[in-house]
């Protein structure tokens, strides 16, 4: 029987970004990565409810010589050590690859529902960039924007907009027959 899925940017949505300029940046060093309050508590729900909980980001800043692979993978163990997290796709891609798995193509979407038995129609999709709901739209998952007020290169259109992971659950949570 097919799965259901919560797919989770990381940056933005589970951790801080770094805010320069009004443009949000990924932290480059493990004292910088920071989870959002409630990130825990949000994720505890939802694995309760029965979803598989799977992280897929864009980590440009690795293949770009910004922040040192040895550094994502120590922020992932951290996440992997706090959160119920089932999986972290990852993409080490630039736009200039031009790769399948890099945001907002839905590769990384699609390689975990192959993998898991995911149904992507009754799975979801949470980021906090136009990059992460194209990716989650062209995937077939329902979309939510957690919107921190910075400016988005492209205009998106989520299924829904909310300010926190926390809310995003509540969503989830209140679209979904008890099981």
């Amino acid at each position: 029987m097919p799965r259901r899925a919560v797919f989770l940017d990381r940056d933005g949505v589970l951790n801080a970004n770094i805010v320069r300029d009004g443009r949000p940046y990924a932290p480059r060093t493990l004292a910088d990565f920071q989870l959002f309050p409630g990130t825990e508590d949000a994720l505890s729900q939802l694995k309760a409810a029965g979803f598989l909980l799977i992280v897929a980001t864009n980590q440009p800043d690795v293949p770009s010589g910004i922040t040192p692979r040895a550094t994502v993978d120590a922020m992932h163990a951290e996440l992997r050590r706090r959160l119920p997290l089932d999986d972290i796709n990852i993409c080490f891609h630039t736009d200039a690859d031009n790769c399948a798995c890099r945001k907002p193509k839905p590769g990384l979407l699609l390689q975990a529902a192959e993998e898991y038995d995911i149904d992507l129609a009754s799975s979801y999709m949470i980021g906090d960039r136009w990059r992460d709901i194209e990716a989650g739209q062209s995937a077939g998952c329902f979309t939510i924007l957690v919107d921190h007020g910075l400016r988005q290169d492209k205009p998106t259109y989520p299924d829904r907009t909310v300010s926190s992971l926390g809310e995003a659950a509540a969503i989830i949570l209140g679209r979904e027959p008890a099981r």
